[in-house]
């Protein structure tokens, strides 16, 4: 019974972290906004793909992120403040971005997009950004020493793979039926839903930037 308990706290824990950042949700927006010349077949496969790569993203912050940190010898606040600075600009981007005519859909533009396309900008900076990814390397760099207890380290993991797993679920849901979640606020409405997640996508950029700077800074008194 205590087993089960450990797993459930690491699974709720991961998944309760990361879930307000990654904010399937809202993003589901700016999805329908970025697939919106695209076909509803190749919009389901891109959304498989962004959950897909979303996941393995996490996992692999979560395992080896602390550790390539201190290879590269680069701090988490830094991190923070060049993630912030990729979230902060595709923010802006998004919100200064114009209708685009029907005349510039392509035919690359309805087919089901590879995993490059699921990949930028769809899982990174959209889904995962810097916010996720130093949560989940802040998560791994938390797990317990192989050293101390092996039983523990697996259980951690399991249930933080669980979390992961049903993040990515998430994902894959909300951007599945992007259009169904956005389609009862009309065309007007879905603009100003856009509209509005990219300044927050812009000001959670800001915020993450901020979070890093004031890391770097020892604390007075």
């Amino acid at each position: 019974m205590n087993n089960i308990a450990n797993v459930a706290n690491a699974f709720l824990l991961v998944y309760a972290a990361l879930f307000p950042i990654v904010n399937p949700v809202g993003s589901a927006a700016l999805f329908l906004r970025l697939t919106q010349f695209v076909s509803q077949p190749a919009r389901e496969t891109l959304a498989r793909g962004v959950a897909v790569n979303s996941f393995m993203l996490l996992l692999g912050s979560l395992l080896i992120g602390s550790h390539v940190l201190v290879f590269f010898g680069i701090t988490l606040p830094i991190v923070r403040i060049a993630g912030g600075l990729v979230v902060a600009a595709f923010g802006w981007k998004l919100l200064h971005a114009g209708e685009e005519p029907d005349d510039r859909r392509s035919a690359a533009d309805n087919t089901p997009g590879a995993s490059v396309d699921a990949f930028y900008p769809l899982t990174m900076p959209l889904t995962v950004g810097p916010g996720s990814i130093s949560v989940a390397v802040t998560l791994g760099s938390q797990r317990p020493s192989s050293a101390v207890d092996l039983s523990q380290l697996a259980m951690f993991g399991g249930g933080a793979i669980a979390g992961l797993a049903a993040i990515a679920a998430t994902v894959y849901v909300c951007y599945r039926y992007a259009g169904s979640i956005v389609a009862g606020l009309g065309d007007r409405g879905s603009r100003v839903v856009m509209r509005l997640s990219a300044f927050i996508l812009f000001c959670i950029g800001i915020q993450i930037i901020w979070n890093g700077y004031m890391s770097l800074i020892p604390a007075t008194h």
